[in-house]
């Protein structure tokens, strides 16, 4: 390869972002990934004509570096239905979102703050929305910063509406039951729902690193390319082949960058740490299931089924959140069927069959004997997941991404662990690299 093109290790979205850009300006780039196939944590897989992906995953319309980078139309994004269904004390709830959807979300507002928590809960909730709407993105996350639990108390909601809905709400989406995580990640979350849709892609969310790897170009991709040193002027293979170049850019998962980088620094005789000290890591376990279609009120809708009783009751189930991607986009399942995935916090320490058995008891209690004729597909379990972000992990927000002159590192652990941090972080890596190239 010329020795003025860029090495990029990890062909996830950080990985993928930053070579766009890259080629944007005319560099070449070449893309190293140990996997078969880019995507990093954002994948999915294909089984009997299911798209499954790699633990239950959303895409929000309103990330920005995600609207300067993909072709949304071409996504075939495909909405959810606004708000959410509870169950909690042997009932679903349906919670509509009262700003997208007016008559339905005030109506259900009413009913459902009269049983989920008090009244008031839809003015401080209210607050919060507009708290997080408040100002410029970049301002979000230099405010004084308390937990997600904390910042929600302060705002005075009442323990119901916390417990039944605002807790599993964004536990699903931390990975994070206890809400340790930072309230700028609170408001961040709030406010990416409150400006656009939370969708899937009718290929799956592997769609949208396939779309990136098309642009950039298939071939300056290397799969299965697992690479055992780094320097600002190469890289040396696993098989012991080198490759030089005029910039190389670390967009490998967290461990994996922090194992080349230690690397590096003993090869120089080095002890300093050159990231910040490494963050516990969430992880969720996501079941899927195999139903005949159509399926039954409320399963049939595009909507978030949240465990309302997950933290109130001490014998409730494992069960946070479940969702019917088919119903979200039917491209999900073959004809005559649906994908049902439900999600399980952390990694419970059984076997499959057994957390099997658990989340089926659970399951039958809330819809009846139907979950008799669902099939198992697949468990994943996602123990590296999304990195805990409790108050000062976010400090700053955006970390540099050079560790030494022609050596750069990218990745949602620079920056906010979403998929708007990691390529927000990519593209911060080309910056950089294009500064030090004049470009």
């Amino acid at each position: 390869m010329p020795n003025d093109d860029v090495l990029i290790v990890g062909a996830g979205l950080a990985g993928l972002s930053c070579a766009l850009a890259l080629r944007g300006k005319g560099v070449g780039v070449t893309l190293l990934e140990a996997g078969d196939a880019p995507g990093g944590r954002v994948r999915t897989d294909t089984l009997d004509g299911f798209l499954l992906d790699r633990g239950f995953q959303i895409f929000l319309t309103a990330y920005p570096a995600a609207q300067r980078l993909l072709d949304y139309d071409a996504l075939n994004l495909r909405p959810f239905v606004p708000g959410a269904v509870i169950r909690f004390d042997g009932a679903f709830r349906r919670l509509a979102d009262p700003w997208r959807r007016p008559l339905d979300g005030v109506l259900s507002a009413i009913e459902a703050m009269s049983k989920l928590g008090e009244y008031t809960d839809a003015l401080r909730i209210a607050r919060l929305r507009q708290r997080a709407l408040d100002g410029p993105l970049e301002a979000l996350f230099q405010r004084p910063e308390v937990s997600t639990a904390e910042s929600l108390a302060e705002l005075g909601l009442s323990p119901g509406i916390i417990a039944r809905f605002l807790r599993p709400y964004f536990a699903g989406i931390y990975l994070d039951p206890e809400l340790r995580t930072s309230s700028r990640m609170l408001d961040f979350v709030f406010r990416m729902m409150a400006a656009g849709e939370a969708t899937l892609p009718a290929g799956g969310m592997g769609a949208i690193p396939a779309q990136l790897a098309s642009r950039v170009g298939r071939d300056r991709i290397r799969l299965r390319t697992r690479v055992a040193g780094v320097g600002p002027e190469g890289v040396t293979l696993a098989d012991g082949e080198s490759l030089s170049a005029g910039a190389v850019v670390l967009a490998a998962h967290e461990p994996e960058t922090r194992r080349l980088l230690a690397a590096r620094a003993a090869a120089l005789g080095k002890t300093q740490e050159t990231l910040a000290p490494p963050r516990t890591w969430n992880a969720v376990t996501c079941l899927y299931f195999d139903a005949p279609a159509p399926l039954p009120p409320p399963l049939h809708e595009p909507i978030l089924f949240l465990n309302g009783d997950r933290f109130g009751k001490p014998d409730a189930g494992p069960i946070n959140n479940l969702v019917v991607p088919s119903a979200v986009a039917p491209s999900y399942a073959p004809p005559g069927r649906a994908l049902i995935s439900v999600s399980v916090l952390g990694d419970p320490p059984m076997h499959d069959a057994a957390l099997q058995g658990i989340v089926r008891r659970e399951l039958t209690q809330w819809f009846g004997p139907i979950v008799e004729m669902w099939r198992l597909l697949r468990i994943y379990r996602v123990r590296h997941a999304l990195p805990l972000q409790p108050p000062g992990s976010l400090e700053p927000a955006e970390r540099p991404n050079e560790t030494e002159p022609g050596l750069y590192v990218c990745g949602d652990h620079l920056d906010n662990a979403s998929i708007q941090g990691a390529m927000a972080s990519g593209l911060r890596a080309a910056e950089a690299v294009l500064r030090r190239m004049g470009k």
